[in-house]
């Protein structure tokens, strides 16, 4: 009987971004499909989720870019290929993916990559950093337009490489209007005062520059002063993770516009699909682009009108007038005609965009279809 496949997943921190439930949705798969699945990582808080029966954690200092660091994450990482026979390695970052990398070299095992970003460089030496990433015997791209950024920025480093596009999925049970707790929706009511009679158009995304919030804040402005009939809330929901000097200046602006009781700042909401369900429109408002765009997918599998820039990833999670709508990248009033054009919409055509929204990520960006595929790739490298 041939042995167990074993699969080392490594990443920085096992947090709630896109690289990090895609790495918790495949170890848990792996286990099912008889898979030995082993994350690697420093921490995170989706560490306490992570079925310790079925995925075996291993804590290591492996978000540090630190060079010393990084060699001895390489040694470790070596000891526990050998010690566990890992078959494959899969680095989700650049930083751990260099400990990976070499540690596979010294232990002759698989590696793989995911590229998770664009991984944006501004001298020779960042580049060369980036490349690690595709250093590996397959290299797995979360959209096209990662793929086409790939052979755009870095054809000297990927002579005879196989890359992969593989979209991410998410989980379309716990994305799913009609699976949202009411008590919790009650409860979210409740703590951030909420008025239901208003429309509720939420951005969420952490608190950086390109995620957009300026302009975005500048096209509530906007609607409020053109369209005094439309009564509604908008939510800028997520962390500044230690930019607080960008989180003063967001603040400053709503004030500025005297929108502070139209725009609400929320750090953090444990239970996403609950607040996705209370409101009328998601916007993912980035002025730079998103290698996937979780938002999007996120917000049409919850059956909510979504309105996204026309860069990255968000030309391919959003069937444009079908599905959702595209709105020029750091164009505020573009931003504001379609916010316009979407609360002016009868309830027959909102409901057939909504419709459309959930079944297109039926289609493409299902977590079990990204599960198999990548489950699938790894059993090619060891067959």
């Amino acid at each position: 009987m041939p042995s167990k496949i074993k699969v080392l997943q490594v990443i920085p921190k096992l947090g709630y971004g896109g690289a990090e439930t895609g790495c918790y949705d495949i170890a848990h798969y792996l286990h099912e499909k008889d898979f030995g699945s082993y994350i690697v990582t420093s921490g995170g808080d989706l560490l306490k989720y992570v079925n310790k029966k079925k995925v075996k954690l291993i804590r290591l200092p492996v978000h540090s870019k630190n060079p010393l660091l990084i060699l001895i994450n390489t040694i470790i990482l070596s000891l526990i290929i050998l010690v566990l026979n890992i078959n494959i390695v899969h680095a989700r970052s650049r930083a751990p993916a260099w400990s990976s990398y070499l540690a596979t070299k010294l232990t002759r095992r698989k590696f793989v990559t995911t590229f998770h970003g664009t991984y944006n460089f501004k001298s020779s030496l960042k580049k060369y950093y980036n490349s690690v990433m595709l250093k590996s015997d397959l290299i797995i791209c979360g959209s096209n337009f990662i793929f086409s950024h790939i052979y755009e920025n870095y054809k000297d480093y990927i002579h005879n490489k196989k890359l992969l596009v593989i979209f991410r999925g998410i989980n379309l049970e716990y994305f799913n209007k009609r699976n949202v707790d009411q008590e919790i929706e009650k409860k979210l009511i409740s703590e951030h005062k909420l008025d239901k009679s208003k429309k509720l158009i939420l951005l969420p995304g952490r608190l950086t520059t390109w995620k957009g919030q300026e302009m975005f804040i500048e096209a509530i402005n906007n609607l409020k002063i053109r369209r005094p009939d439309i009564l509604f809330t908008a939510i800028i929901l997520g962390n500044d993770q230690g930019r607080k000097i960008y989180k003063k200046k967001l603040q400053r602006l709503v004030e500025q516009y005297r929108l502070i009781n139209d725009i609400l700042f929320i750090e953090h909401i444990k239970n996403m699909p609950a607040i996705y369900n209370l409101s009328d429109i998601v916007v993912s408002s980035s002025i730079e682009p998103e290698a996937f765009g979780r938002v999007a997918v996120e917000g049409q599998a919850m059956e909510k009108i979504v309105l996204a820039s026309n860069i990255g990833g968000s030309n391919e999670t959003i069937v444009n007038k079908k599905s959702g709508f595209l709105f020029e990248a750091g164009n505020s009033e573009d931003l504001l005609q379609k916010l316009i054009f979407v609360l002016d919409l009868d309830s027959e055509t909102a409901s057939k965009i909504k419709e459309e929204a959930r079944n297109n990520v039926i289609r493409k960006f299902d977590v079990e279809k990204m599960c198999f595929s990548t489950y699938s790739e790894y059993k090619k490298l060891i067959n």
